[in-house]
Formats: structure tokens, sequence, C-alpha cells
């Protein structure tokens, strides 16, 4: 198991993309950069969507991450809205591909649960918790910052408990586990020296 990756989060938007990108460490998260790709200047949709992917892009080439976590769009009742979010996640989705960044989406539910317990909580919740873990003085203005953070943490514990199993199930975790006896006179072979007679 790497003793160190980064991870990127993302938080489709096409007003403001919120992002995140954290280090794991011998599984302790820190903290890298967060921040909004700002997008309200921008009338054309597809001029939107050209920033995107360049500042998706230049992100990318400045923190290279081992992973991305993007937050997939929720069903809403405007049609066109949910059209455009579809939109605005693939093209920051294609951005990740064309740098070969392994990409997993996430439900906002299962984001939220992941970082607050509660997979109604809101976006001052998630950003309340994210606070406290990382020690964060002051919060952003915008919390789709936070959201794209929240991204990035909630793919880290959902990706830790997996990599952990898989590190334990190599040949060389193998050879360091002693594998336990299966009765007592196989214990008392193995150790002549804690049994007293």
């Amino acid at each position: 198991m790497p003793t160190e990756r980064i991870i990127m989060g993302i938080d489709p938007g096409t007003t403001v993309m919120g992002y995140g990108v954290i280090k794991i460490t011998d599984r302790t998260p820190e903290l890298v950069v967060m921040g909004v790709i700002e997008l309200k200047k921008y009338a054309n949709h597809y001029l939107k969507l050209q920033k995107i992917f360049e500042r998706v892009t230049q992100i990318i080439s400045v923190y290279l991450p081992d992973e991305i976590a993007v937050e997939s769009p929720f069903f809403g009742k405007n049609v066109q809205s949910m059209l455009k979010l579809g939109r605005a996640q693939g093209v920051a989705i294609a951005a990740a591909l064309s740098r070969d960044v392994p990409i997993r989406e996430y439900a906002p539910r299962k984001i939220k649960q992941m970082i607050t317990g509660q997979g109604e909580a809101s976006k001052e919740q998630v950003a309340g918790m994210l606070k406290s873990m990382f020690a964060i003085k002051e919060l952003p203005k915008d919390l789709d910052a936070t959201d794209g953070l929240a991204a990035a943490v909630c793919h880290f514990y959902c990706t830790t408990s997996v990599m952990e199993q898989i590190a334990a199930a190599t040949p060389a975790a193998k050879k360091t586990t002693k594998k336990a006896p299966s009765s007592w006179e196989k214990f008392v072979a193995q150790n002549p020296g804690k049994v007293k007679r």
C-alpha cells in the first residue's frame, strides 16, 4: 500500500465549481488546497465548459493527484439545470481522463454521510466538520470549496479500508503474519519456552 497519495475532489457547477486537494501520508489526511472556479462572468454555456476543462486540467498539472473524486449530480425538478450540471461534471471528468487520473463518483448523500454521519446534512454542517478535521482557521466565503474538499475526504474514507485489505493480502504481508496454531498441542510445540512444566 502506498504510504503517500494525493486525492482531488470536485463539486461540479456551472456558476461555481468547488475543488479540494488532500495529501494522505500513512493514513493521515492533510489539507493541501481548496478553492472555487468562478464561472459567473461567462454568459455563454459552452465557454463555461471550456473554462472548466482548462482550470481542472491546470489544477491537475499543479497538484498531480493520484485519484479524483467527483460529486455526481443530484436529481432535481429542473431538467435544464440538471442537463447543464451533468455537462459540467462530464467536462471535469474528461479533463481528468485526459491526464489519465482514475475517477470515482459519489452521490451527494453519500458524501454528506461520510463527513457528518447524516445524509441530509447542510453545506454548513459539512463545512463545520471539515473545519474541525483540518483545523481550518477561517472557512471560505463560498462553501462550494468545502463541498469539493468533502468529495476528496469521502473518497479517502471509502478507499482506505479497501486498500488496507489489499495490502494485507499481498505476499509480503502474509510472510509477516504468523498463523495462529489450531490446537493447544501445536501451540506448545511452537512455543516451548512459554509453557511452564
